[in-house]
């Protein structure tokens, strides 16, 4: 007979692996060793008395009895996260914040708030695209992510408060040794032709590669074909090293040995950056992150789009009305 009172934290290890269907990725977003966690799954399938995975040296998949309970679990962790949320002091636990990628605007934007706001903890996470992270953050699994939130629909934005943070201009990554790699800024129209990598494939940024698609569309250029999920960024100077095509990118993305980046002009195409949390969410935390996303757009002009600059209408229309 299953246990009357299954541990969550069984489930959360459980839902982990069946969302990535692969334990090494799996232990790594819940921050805990490969071994413990294969445990932890083992427990929950002794507890219930039936398998939920099928494990081959090759893949896992779910059992019929794991795809019965997925469903069960997240609303139970959902549950658990509500509870949890209701009793506790905002101020007492840490507010887990999603900058995507280290090393950018939204970094700043979390240092500057650790020194608003010393007291409180503002733990970071690097979930590596909104489309994802806006489930999360729905769930109660992150607190606060950033990115372009025009390409996450109604339904999911009627969840979401949302502050502008930054019109990002956008820029190139090239290998060292491309024909345009020598130019202090690349044209938009010198693009014309080329294969560009903007994360197709990758089901976490859907909105980078929808803003990606617009874009190439009007200078006819290429989409890059989906190239394997990379995490790091060893990694992903390893992938797209094979390819050798251009890198989709803003003008803050960290520097790859072996690449330079060049900023995109005539015109500048922006990649619009904005902070979403849950609605009704409160914690000085955010209070923090809101005033320093503020204080650093004004100070260094983030909300001020350069002249003839590029940016779907619908993008336009959200960062107008939420300013």
């Amino acid at each position: 007979m299953p246990a009357r009172d299954t541990d969550p934290r069984l489930l959360r290890a459980f839902v982990a692996v069946a969302e990535e269907l692969h334990f090494t990725r799996a232990a790594a977003g819940l921050y805990v060793a490969q071994q413990a966690l294969s445990r932890d799954i083992r427990r929950l399938e002794r507890e219930l008395g039936r398998e939920l995975f099928v494990r081959t040296t090759r893949q896992v998949s779910l059992t019929p009895d794991g795809e019965r309970l997925l469903p069960l679990a997240r609303r139970v962790l959902d549950a658990h996260t509500s509870l949890t949320a209701a009793f506790a002091d905002p101020a007492d636990r840490p507010l887990l914040v999603d900058l995507n990628t280290d090393g950018m605007t939204a970094a700043r934007v979390l240092a500057r708030a650790r020194e608003l706001a010393p007291a409180c903890e503002l733990m970071a996470r690097f979930e590596s695209g909104l489309t994802w992270a806006a489930g999360e953050v729905l769930a109660g699994r992150l607190d606060v992510s950033f990115g372009r939130a025009a390409g996450l629909g109604p339904a999911v934005l009627a969840g979401l408060s949302v502050q502008p943070v930054r019109y990002e201009p956008m820029a190139v990554l090239l290998p060292h040794d491309h024909p345009l790699a020598g130019r202090d800024a690349v044209a938009m129209g010198d693009l014309t032709g080329e294969t560009v990598y903007a994360g197709a494939g990758n089901a976490r940024t859907l909105e980078w590669t929808d803003l990606a698609t617009t874009l190439f569309a009007e200078w006819n250029i290429v989409l890059a074909a989906p190239a394997p999920l990379a995490v790091g960024v060893a990694e992903f100077q390893r992938v797209m090293a094979k390819t050798g095509n251009p890198v989709l990118a803003v003008v803050g993305f960290p520097p790859l040995p072996g690449t330079v980046l060049r900023p995109l002009v005539l015109p500048v195409p922006i990649s619009p950056l904005l902070m979403v949390w849950r609605k009704g969410l409160d914690h000085p935390g955010l209070t923090a992150l809101r005033a320093a996303a503020a204080e650093l757009a004004g100070k260094e002009g983030w909300m001020v789009r350069p002249p003839k600059s590029w940016l779907p209408e619908t993008d336009t229309s959200l960062m107008r009305h939420c300013s």
